[in-house]
């Protein structure tokens, strides 16, 4: 589009392919519900905001104007986005007006993250500033201290974030307000979110499917989500698809998208508009509500979205230098970008700010009356102080997972053991506990889950599920999973984010957002904790026996890992009694970001549930019965770090007992993947004492210090070298994990292909341990290269016979000595899972 046009303010678009019967389908509503007194105070509260969020992108000094603004007044980085913000006031002033008529339960999600000059103006106006941050007080003083310190070292960044009152969204990356708000009001009766889609947002795919999130909320048991969309037509440089759609064209879409639209966009008369418009919609809300919970729900019912069309930037200047300032994309971020040097622009400024007329609606920089009888009396009803944002945790009951593990010995799927468990979590937690997942929870194996109706599935739109209390959220799209999720926390309740390992990467963005959220929340007096975000990943890259390399990627175990440590929690449990504990711990932890990642796949119960419960508490021990004297004095240790990855350690710790029986092994699962960063770099991790204990110290018997490691590690290797890295003595230690390798192929092969097979553990070993002991030296080459000939000779019979040799060595090879009974136990679960 040519630079001249980008320039000019949006004209209508053409609307002649749409038919005008479509019309039919717009609501219209009585007009003039606002008295004049409520008039000319919503009007002067917006003046009010509007000049207070403009000063705060201008100004550190000569706050209300008073005298001709010199370049000193002006700070040096002018930072802030002005161009959304008259809407956002807008918004917040009929909200406020709302709540004050009507006591109103209601929180506020602002999609256009970089409209905080606007929210934290109308948190001043409403004294919820300075109850949470008492320098900024509802005085002379406090506006001047939030004006000056706006968007400069020590202040406020101009995107809304958790030092933000009333805030549960962390503006920045778009697309995520509106899964946020639905997630918000999930067992939550009386709550009311307005939701604020801004039309740049609104072209982004995670926001495309979040409009049908209301199809998952019951409105018997939930609240309601009213969806703002700020129509003002343009972005950054480029004008928004929403801004060229006409009246007909965003109807047609609303409606069949499933609500009821009603534009708001008559400038002249633009506060009774929205205030009728606000009026209908809570009516259409509360209509909706009260059928559902009389028993006799509307099915499919339509909810109300309100289209809010304002020119972008609009009450800043008309133009500047021969282009358009208001109405276009110019007054996006800094209207006047060179006010501070340039006499003309900071003349232009000048005339600006005074046409709010501070003086009267800021007097002595105090609200007047009039702006003020519009906010809410009772603080708990003011949006920026409302419980539910900042201090509405609800401790969840987790029933003792103890008494719900599993025979030590036997083969289990921790996923289906861990499904019969959340099934139980469910029923306790009624109102406050949910499962978010992307339509995987049969193919993941925790479909123990959807045993009850009150435990299912919760579609609106599926009559099998539809006003049952199910805990399940199922949609496909992991951003709307994630989004939900994000609000159902924030606003005080736990939830679960099952998924294929190699899917979770698509909210990798979003979940470090809110890490970012968290962890600003933690430098606050006054947020108070929340539950943590908990991550189930399975279907791993490990046992991909049909979907092949496309379903292959651990690297969101990177993502966690790359977090503030304070925040990231990853767990690897080994077998199903160690999922289980896991888990339990997950639901029960707060202000964490927890990956839990497992296999669904039968495999090996090797602890009890006593022992399981002793090894996650510990995060890694020495596993006795897989070493050799119970692994004292090793010439070598091998940590296995997940499911199949640990089985191939126990499987060459098996083959090296047979093969090099003069080689000593030491076998040591890690189940809390944190403990291996170096002392003091994360709250898990080992002091180095802790740490020489499991994988040898200078200390040894005979003298010659610490011993070779090799890690066989479900992830990418270089996620553990940089954990590690600060620890003593890494010359001495190895890792193969994944290495994209792979396909549509037998769970042994995905493990030679990936080095990650008990023969390259094995061969490892001998290496390592060669260094140490003279015996194994002597015999090194030659039992490698047999130990990797096994290995070629099993990947020639699985690609001949597609499967695996059900005769090979290991399976002949008794574990550990007597008792028998163990010996045989390990011995029989090799052959099975060969």
């Amino acid at each position: 589009m040519p630079a001249q046009l980008l320039s000019q303010p949006n004209p209508p678009p053409d609307p002649s392919h749409i038919p005008d019967s479509i019309l039919s389908l717009r609501v219209d509503v009585p007009k003039n519900v606002l008295s004049s007194n409520e008039l000319d105070s919503i009007r002067r509260f917006r003046r009010a905001a509007d000049y207070i969020a403009a000063a705060m992108i201008f100004l550190k000094s000569n706050t209300l104007v008073e005298e001709p603004i010199k370049p000193d007044d002006i700070k040096h980085r002018l930072l802030g986005h002005w161009g959304t913000c008259p809407g956002l006031v807008l918004v917040y002033a009929h909200l406020n007006a709302i709540i004050t008529r009507t006591n109103l339960n209601s929180l506020l999600v602002v999609g256009p993250g970089h409209g905080a000059p606007a929210i934290l103006a109308c948190l001043w106006l409403e004294n919820s500033l300075a109850t949470f941050w008492p320098k900024y007080t509802r005085d002379r003083q406090g506006l001047s201290a939030l004006i000056r310190g706006f968007s400069v070292p020590g202040g406020f960044p101009s995107h809304i974030n958790a030092e933000t009152p009333g805030s549960i969204h962390e503006g920045g990356e778009l697309g995520y307000a509106l899964s946020v708000s639905f997630g918000a009001v999930m067992d939550k009766p009386d709550l009311v979110v307005c939701c604020v889609v801004g039309d740049g947002e609104a072209e982004s795919g995670p926001t495309a499917t979040a409009w049908h999130a209301y199809k998952y909320i019951d409105p018997a048991e939930s609240g309601a989500v009213l969806p703002i969309v700020h129509v003002n037509g343009f972005k950054i440089s480029e004008r928004t698809i929403y801004g060229c759609m006409d009246d007909k064209e965003l109807t047609a879409l609303f409606v069949g998208y499933g609500y009821q639209p009603r534009f708001v966009e008559e400038l002249n008369d633009i506060d009774q508009d929205l205030a009728s418009s606000m009026q209908w919609a809570l009516d259409e809300i509360h209509k909706i509500q009260k059928a559902a919970r009389s028993g006799n729900p509307i099915v499919k019912p339509r909810w109300p979205v309100l289209i809010l069309r304002t020119p972008k930037g609009w009450s800043t200047i008309k133009s500047l230098h021969g282009e358009y300032i208001e109405g276009s994309f110019r007054s996006h971020q800094v209207p006047l970008p060179e006010a501070k040097n340039d006499p003309e622009e900071r003349k232009m400024l000048q005339a600006w700010l005074e046409s709010y007329k501070p003086s009267e609606v800021l007097p002595n920089g105090e609200p007047s009356e009039e702006v003020l009888s519009i906010i809410p009396k009772e603080d708990k009803l003011k949006l920026g102080q409302k419980k539910e944002a900042y201090a509405a945790y609800e401790p969840i009951d987790v029933p003792a997972w103890i008494d719900h593990g599993v025979k030590k010995g036997t083969q289990e799927s921790c996923m289906k053991v861990v499904g019969k468990f959340l099934n139980l979590v469910t029923h306790s937690n009624p109102t406050s506990f949910r499962i978010f997942s992307p339509d995987e929870l049969v193919s993941n194996k925790l479909d123990a889950v959807l045993e009850d109706a009150d435990s299912g599935r919760n579609f609106q739109w599926d009559p099998a599920s539809r006003a049952k209390g199910g805990r399940v959220i199922e949609i496909l799209s992991e951003h709307t999973c994630q989004g939900m999720l994000q609000g159902y926390t924030l606003t005080g309740r736990t939830g679960l984010f099952p998924s294929y390992e190699a899917f979770l990467g698509i909210v990798h963005t979003m979940m470090v957002q809110y890490s970012k959220f968290v962890k600003m929340a933690h430098e606050t007096t006054w947020r108070q904790p929340v539950g943590s975000l908990n991550y189930l990943e399975t279907s791993t890259w490990a046992r991909q026996e049909h979907n092949g390399f496309s379903h292959q990627n651990p690297a969101f175990i990177g993502a966690v890992l790359d977090l503030k440590p304070s925040l990231a929690r990853v767990y690897l449990p080994p077998d199903a009694n160690c999922f289980l504990s896991t888990v339990a711990h997950c639901l029960r932890a707060k202000d964490y970001v927890n990956l839990m990642v497992g296999s669904k796949q039968p495999t090996p119960v090797w602890l009890s549930p006593e022992e399981a419960d002793r090894h996650c508490i510990a995060g890694a021990s020495i596993w006795k019965f897989a070493s050799t004297d119970d692994g004292l004095e090793p010439d070598v240790v091998l940590v296995g770090i997940g499911v199949e990855v640990t089985f191939e350690v126990i499987a060459a710790a098996a083959l090296l007992r047979k093969l090099v029986p003069q080689l000593r092994v030491r076998v040591v699962n890690v189940t809390d993947l944190m403990i291996l960063g170096p002392q003091g770099s994360h709250p898990h991790a080992l002091e180095d004492t802790d740490w020489d204990a499991l994988f040898t110290g200078d200390g040894e018997s005979d003298g010659k210090g610490r011993r070779y490691i090799h890690f066989n590690y479900h992830g990418y290797p270089v996620e553990l070298k940089g954990l590690l890295f600060g620890r003593q003595g890494l010359e001495r230690v190895t890792i193969e994990g994944y290495r994209e390798e792979g396909t549509t192929t037998t769970a042994l092969d995905m493990m030679l292909q990936n080095h990650t097979s008990r023969y390259h553990v094995a061969a490892a070993a001998i290496r390592g341990g060669a260094k140490v002991n003279k015996k194994v030296e002597v015999d090194a080459h030659e039992m490698i290269s047999y130990v990797m000939h096994l290995a070629q000779k099993d990947r020639e019979y699985i690609y001949a016979n597609g499967a695996v040799l059900h005769c090979c060595t290991v399976v002949r090879v008794r574990i550990i000595p007597p008792p028998l009974s163990t010996s045989v136990l390990y011995t029989r679960i090799f052959t099975i899972l060969l």
